[in-house]
């Protein structure tokens, strides 16, 4: 009994000074992480519109041989996704009309979702769920800015939808994590998953949320660059560009952790209900 009473303090203290070195970071990084968190976010719609341009002629024979949807169909497509992608991120990284911003790029998530074929692939599917929990914490950001402008006057309960996205983006994000999860019976492994797992959940339900983001951020960053090191496959093999594709999907969830990081849980979270008790 005594002992484990003695473990469950030092398990208290070593959480408490974890809190503490993160907190210290976080105070350290305050003026440049909203911006880090932006730019992760939309790295991933940056590459892809690059991607538009640099294989033009590959993407619209594409659309147009697995759709037979015709040659303008097929580079209207390209156009806008080149445009919709480069100019929307554009607009989230100089803070310029994000809620269109998010709309648009929400939008090219389920068309690429669609044309791609991306439903029936789960791996890709979930990817895809991210990305979209990822947008949300960034809608929810731009409503904190909007809402700050107005700071002094009275509020009408006005942060509820804010919550909830926030709620949703967390929920929606941890897919992410699923998708590199392996059932391999290897001891590292088997300790990989369990702690991995305990953090999501502890992300998705909002406890210890920043701690529990901010070491998510530094597992899938090492996981990123380990598994999608695209860069060390040469130019003219196809793995490059799924590599490539993968890492600055995973970049983007990044960003979104990022983002809880930066504004927290919010009011539907464990840490919330802790400060009312």
């Amino acid at each position: 009994m005594a002992s484990a009473i003695s473990i469950n303090v030092k398990q208290r203290e070593f959480l408490s000074k974890a809190e503490d070195i993160a907190d210290q970071v976080l105070r350290q990084s305050k003026s440049i992480l909203p911006f880090l968190a932006r730019l992760c976010l939309v790295s991933t719609f940056l590459e892809d519109g690059v991607r538009m341009w640099f294989q033009w002629n590959e993407q619209r024979d594409y659309m147009n041989v697995s759709w037979g949807c015709g040659w303008f169909l097929a580079t209207l497509f390209v156009v806008f996704n080149l445009f919709g992608q480069i100019g929307g991120s554009i607009m989230v990284l100089t803070r310029f009309k994000v809620d269109y911003a998010c709309g648009m790029l929400f939008f090219i998530v389920i068309l690429q979702t669609v044309a791609y074929s991306i439903l029936w692939d789960l791996q890709f599917l979930l990817r895809n769920l991210s990305l979209v929990g990822a947008l949300l914490l960034l809608l929810a950001e731009s409503r904190v800015e909007g809402k700050s402008l107005f700071a002094g006057l009275p509020s009408l309960d006005d942060n509820k939808p804010r919550n909830y996205l926030q709620l949703t983006g967390r929920v929606l994000l941890v897919f992410m994590f699923i998708t590199v999860l392996r059932l391999e019976l290897s001891f590292i492994q088997v300790i990989q998953n369990i702690v991995a797992s305990g953090l999501m959940v502890l992300v998705t339900i909002g406890y210890k949320t920043k701690l529990s983001a901010l070491v998510l951020v530094l597992w899938l960053m090492c996981l990123n660059c380990y598994l999608n090191a695209w860069w060390s496959i040469p130019s003219y093999k196809p793995m490059r560009d799924f590599l490539k594709y993968d890492f600055f999907q995973t970049l983007s969830v990044i960003g979104g952790l990022l983002m809880v990081v930066s504004l927290g849980p919010g009011g539907v979270s464990m840490d919330e209900q802790k400060k009312r008790w």
